[in-house]
C-alpha cells in the first residue's frame, strides 16, 4: 500500500463525514430533563491555569465509567496515568461495563452520575434522553494540551460534528471509525478469490464458499444489528441523500424504499442458501467473530475498524485482517463502491451533575495528548482524532494499513450517521435482526418490525427530534 494513515490530509479523512448533515432541533422538549451548568462555573476546586484549565484539585477524585467492547478501557486508565504526573495525589477511578444504560441510567436519575463516561455499546444510552444534562465540551478543545498546544489544533477536522446535539458540543468521540467488510487476505489468496464490490458478486463468493464446506457470514446475538449497518451503509451508497435522509429523519415508509428491499432480498437469498454460520443468535458475539477470525468458518465480517483489536486473542497466525469498503448493489450506485461510512466514534460525555466534572474533562483532556493518543492507536490498532500519531508502517497492522487504503480510495466520499445513537433503538432491534438472520422472519417481517421500531419513536412527541439536512 502506498499511502500511509499519518499522510492523509484533511480533505481525505473527514470533508464530507456527514455528507453535508446540519442537525436542527425540532422541539425544546429535553430542557425540563435538567439544564446544565454555565461554563466557567463548574469548579473541581483547584485553581484554572494553563495547565489545569478546569481547576481541578490537585487531590481531586475521578470515577471514570468506561464501555468494554471492541478497545477495552486500559487506554483510559493509561491517560488517567498521564494525569498522575500533573495531579500527583489525584484519585482517578477507571471501572468498565458492558451495560452503560442499564448501570448508569438509574444514576442519571438519582444525580449521582460519574465524572467520565464512555457512552458506546449496544446498551448505550440514547442521547435524546440525556443531551440537556451533559456538559458543553468545547472548553476541552480550547484548553492547552500536555504539550503545551491548543488542542484543538492538534485534531482532524469536523470532529465536533458527530458530538453535537441541537447546537450543543456534549460527546467527544474519540476514535476515528471507519466501517467495511473484513476478511482474510491470505485465505483469499490461497483460493484465488476475489473480495466481491457489489451484492451479485457476494452471493457468488457464497456458493464458492460452500463447495469448499465454509460460510459467507457469521453472526452473534449482541452484534446481529452490524448487519444493519451493513445494509444501510450500502444503501447510503446505491442510493444516495434520498435514503440516508429519509431513514435519519424517522420518515413513514423509510425502510420500503426499493434500494433497501433491493439490498435486504440479497441478503435474504443469502440466508435462504444457508450462507450463514448457523446458531448465530445464540452465539456470543466475540464467539461467534472467532468462528471467522480463528477458524475460518466463514469468511466475510462486516464491522467497524475495532475489529482487529477485539480479536487480536482470536485471530489465526498470518490470518492478514484486511477491509474493504461495503458493497453496492448496482453500477449505477449514487455514491461509488469506494465511498466509506467514516466519522469519529467511541463517545465520550461529562454529566453535569457529576461530583467532578472539572475531574472528568481534565481525564478528556490528557486523553488528547501525543502520549496517550499514540499508546492508543499502537495498542488498538486504531487511529483517534489527534493528529500524527501513526508511524509509515502503522504498527505492522494489516488492518490499520487497508484503513488507510479506504480512506484514500473514498476521498471525499465518506458519510455518516447519527439516529441510532440518538435515539437509542439498538436494543429493540437487535430481536429482530437475530430473528431475520435465523431465517425465522423473511424480508416483509424484518420491514415491517424495524419501520414499527422507527415509527413508534417518530410519534412520540416527548423524544426531541433531529432534523437532518
Amino acid at each position: 500500500m502506498s499511502q500511509q494513515l499519518h499522510r492523509l490530509d484533511r480533505r481525505t479523512l473527514l470533508r464530507g463525514s456527514l455528507a453535508g448533515a446540519a442537525l436542527v432541533s425540532l422541539s425544546g422538549a429535553l430542557a425540563a430533563c435538567g439544564a446544565p451548568g454555565s461554563d466557567g462555573e463548574k469548579s473541581g476546586g483547584g485553581t484554572k491555569s494553563a495547565s489545569n484549565p478546569f481547576g481541578m484539585a490537585e487531590d481531586g477524585t475521578v470515577d471514570a465509567v468506561i464501555f468494554d467492547g471492541g478497545y477495552g478501557y486500559d487506554y483510559v486508565e493509561f491517560a488517567a496515568g498521564v494525569v498522575g504526573k500533573e495531579f500527583k495525589d489525584a484519585d482517578i477511578k477507571v471501572s468498565a461495563t458492558t451495560k452503560i444504560a442499564t448501570e448508569l441510567q438509574p444514576r442519571f436519575v438519582g444525580g449521582t452520575p460519574p465524572d467520565l463516561i464512555d457512552n458506546s455499546g449496544a446498551d448505550l444510552i440514547g442521547f435524546s434522553s440525556i443531551a440537556a444534562q451533559l456538559e458543553e465540551l468545547d472548553d476541552v478543545f480550547e484548553a492547552e494540551s500536555y504539550e503545551g498546544t491548543k488542542i484543538a489544533d492538534t485534531l482532524y477536522p469536523n470532529v465536533k460534528s458527530t458530538g453535537t446535539y441541537s447546537d450543543r458540543f456534549v460527546a467527544i468521540n474519540y476514535v476515528m471509525t471507519l466501517y467495511g467488510v473484513w476478511y482474510s487476505a491470505s485465505l483469499f489468496k490461497e483460493n484465488g478469490w476475489t473480495p466481491p464490490k457489489t451484492w451479485d458478486e457476494a452471493l457468488e463468493l457464497g456458493a464458492k464458499a460452500k463447495a469448499k464446506k465454509k460460510y459467507l457470514w457469521v453472526w452473534g446475538k449482541e452484534a446481529a444489528t452490524y448487519y444493519r449497518t451493513l445494509v444501510i451503509d450500502s444503501a447510503a451508497k446505491e442510493g444516495g441523500d434520498e435514503v440516508r435522509l429519509a431513514l435519519e429523519n424517522l420518515e413513514k415508509g423509510a425502510w420500503s424504499h426499493p434500494v433497501i428491499q433491493g439490498i435486504l432480498e440479497k441478503l435474504g437469498e443469502m440466508v435462504k442458501q444457508d450462507m450463514f454460520v448457523p446458531g448465530g443468535a445464540g452465539t456470543q458475539f466475540t464467539a461467534a467473530q472467532a468462528k471467522w477470525s480463528n477458524d475460518q468458518q466463514a469468511l466475510l465480517y462486516p464491522s467497524g475498524g475495532w475489529i482487529e483489536n477485539e480479536m487480536k486473542d482470536a485471530t489465526k497466525e498470518g490470518f492478514e485482517m484486511t477491509g474493504i469498503p461495503e458493497f453496492v448493489l448496482s453500477a449505477d450506485s449514487k455514491l461509488p463502491y469506494e465511498a466509506i461510512r467514516a466519522a469519529a466514534g467511541e463517545a465520550f460525555i461529562v454529566p453535569s451533575k457529576a461530583k467532578n466534572p472539572a475531574g472528568g474533562k481534565e481525564v478528556l483532556r490528557a486523553m488528547l495528548s501525543k502520549e496517550a493518543a499514540t499508546n492508543f492507536s499502537k495498542t488498538k490498532l486504531a487511529p483517534t482524532i489527534v493528529k500524527d500519531t501513526i508511524p509509515d508502517d502503522g504498527f505492522g497492522s494489516a488492518a490499520l494499513k487497508s484503513q488507510s487504503a479506504m480512506l484514500d480510495a473514498a476521498g471525499e466520499n465518506t458519510f455518516n450517521f447519527q439516529f441510532y445513537d440518538y435515539y437509542g433503538t439498538n436494543a429493540d432491534e437487535l430481536v429482530v435482526w437475530n430473528s431475520f438472520l435465523s431465517g425465522d422472519l423473511d424480508v416483509k417481517g424484518l420491514t415491517k418490525a424495524v419501520q414499527g421500531i422507527f415509527d413508534k419513536v417518530a410519534d412520540d412527541s416527548s423524544i426531541e427530534k433531529l432534523k437532518v439536512s
